[in-house]
């Protein structure tokens, strides 16, 4: 960015997220550090606009992955954020996974892993039990498409074989990791790695699950609680001021891994703490079992561009002799599906 001028960077958004994005708020915010935020007109080409420093969008389909690239051929000193091919990576939930799986992260205290889970591409698949009898009820039905459409976050808690007739392949089945109610969010601008934490999911213990049936979306499985821990009522309950965040500097080299597998400049991710593993509250030193040092992360897989993700992640919680950073076994093969350990 040249230093005799401001700053400009153009965005291309769907009307609805530049409602809620572009705020008056974030312009004077924008102006204030030398930054104009312009928009671009999608009905003109975009090498005759600007000139942009940035190149800030979420916008889909050829044509416009077109215009992008003359764009950056024209203009090689521009930012494009993000590369559409490097998004298109993130539209399919085992591809986003694989990058999770080939980080590799040094730490002697800390470990993270992902989900156990398995691609369900047909109904056979689905009520063959044995083909996926790794996974333990409750577990989550996520399509396998994550390209953002109101479809695509159709998710569900399922808790007996009777949930599964509601679930229409290919969807991806995941094992649900009860974590204390609290997801900590990720968000990675470049080098800048912000954590926060928020309510999530309640937990489902053995004996509550013994009375379900069936499957709930994630919007109703609040009345799965009992009534003293049912909605706004249950989430007061919770003291997330109490509760500690991961360490800053294991998820800024999460963070940091996934941007350089992604070569994403702008996105985030869900962490949680299995429950299973010491109190939800503390990271601090806690009781080692046969030399394993019990502090886990557990990364979700969903990682997204610019948005939000779902409210809950989930984990083998497995631990193997010498707990390694990412707890990843090889892939199987079943009778329609593809199973990511």
């Amino acid at each position: 960015m040249a230093d005799d001028r401001r700053g400009v960077v153009g965005y291309a958004l769907l009307p609805k997220k530049q409602q809620s994005f572009i705020q008056d708020s974030l312009l004077s915010l924008c102006k204030s550090k030398g930054v104009d935020l312009v928009k671009i007109d999608q009905d003109r080409r975009l090498i005759d606009q600007g000139p942009f420093d940035c190149v800030l969008h979420k916008l889909y389909g050829e044509h416009w992955r077109k215009q992008l690239e003359e764009f950056q051929i024209q203009n090689p000193n521009s930012t494009i954020i993000d590369s559409p091919a490097s998004i298109e990576r993130l539209h399919n939930r085992i591809s986003m996974l694989q990058v999770v799986s080939e980080l590799k992260i040094e730490s002697e205290t800390d470990t993270f892993g992902i989900p156990k889970q398995i691609v369900i591409y047909d109904k056979e698949t689905l009520f063959d039990r044995q083909s996926w009898d790794f996974l333990k009820y409750p577990v989550i039905a996520k399509p396998l498409i994550a390209d953002g459409s109101a479809k695509s976050h159709k998710m569900a808690l399922v808790f007996n074989h009777e949930g599964l007739n509601k679930l229409k392949p290919p969807i991806v089945l995941q094992e649900f990791v009860n974590h204390g109610g609290v997801i900590f969010k990720v968000y990675v601008v470049g080098e800048f790695v912000k954590c926060v934490k928020r309510k999530s999911l309640p937990d489902v213990s053995e004996e509550k699950l013994k009375s379900l049936e069936g499957s709930l979306s994630f919007s109703q499985v609040s009345n799965l609680t009992s009534d003293e821990r049912n909605g706004d009522k249950y989430y007061k309950l919770m003291d997330l001021e109490d509760t500690e965040l991961p360490p800053q500097s294991f998820i800024t080299d999460i963070a940091r891994g996934l941007r350089r597998g992604l070569k994403l400049n702008l996105f985030n991710f869900d962490v949680i703490r299995d429950a299973r593993i010491g109190n939800r509250k503390s990271w601090g030193e806690e009781k080692e079992k046969d030399g394993i040092d019990k502090r886990q992360l557990v990364c979700n897989c969903d990682v997204e561009v610019r948005k939000i993700v779902s409210n809950t992640c989930c984990s083998d919680g497995e631990e193997q002799e010498k707990s390694p950073i990412l707890q990843v076994g090889g892939r199987r093969g079943g009778a329609g599906g593809t199973v990511v350990e």
